[in-house]
């Protein structure tokens, strides 16, 4: 006759808990490692700033002097007048969109919303009729 024998072994608690970190842990990082994973994470930030620092002084301030004397002519905004009827009455004979863009520029406006009693600077070459 055959006599099947099985033995069964129950692992310590110490070499369970072994067996587990050594399959949970695949990828160990040293103080150095560390430090290089860190600074690749934030090296598109630190040159996001320094592009930042370096160009946007530029942006604030301009080494271009301002217009000279005698090359425009002040108005003063009448109640009912937009950008867009001033231009036409100012320069009838050019393209309202030109003159229109040229006037935000020239006054340094946000928008083409202009209010009753504000004073604009109108270029020389656009002469304004009476």
């Amino acid at each position: 006759m055959t006599a099947i024998g099985v033995t069964t072994t129950v692992p310590s608690p110490a070499d369970a808990t072994r067996a587990v970190a050594i399959r949970a842990t695949r990828l160990r990082l040293t103080v150095r490692g560390r430090r290089v994973l860190a600074l690749a994470a934030a090296l598109p930030a630190i040159i996001a700033l320094a592009f930042a620092i370096i160009g946007g002084g530029a942006a604030l301030a301009s080494r271009d002097e301002g217009a000279p004397a005698g090359t425009f002519s002040t108005i003063t905004v009448a109640p009912g007048d937009s950008l867009w009827s001033i231009a036409e009455e100012v320069a009838p004979s050019h393209d309202p969109r030109d003159v229109v863009d040229r006037l935000v520029r020239l006054n340094a406006l946000d928008s083409a919303v202009v209010w009753a009693g504000q004073r604009l600077s109108i270029p020389s070459e656009y002469e304004p009729t009476p």
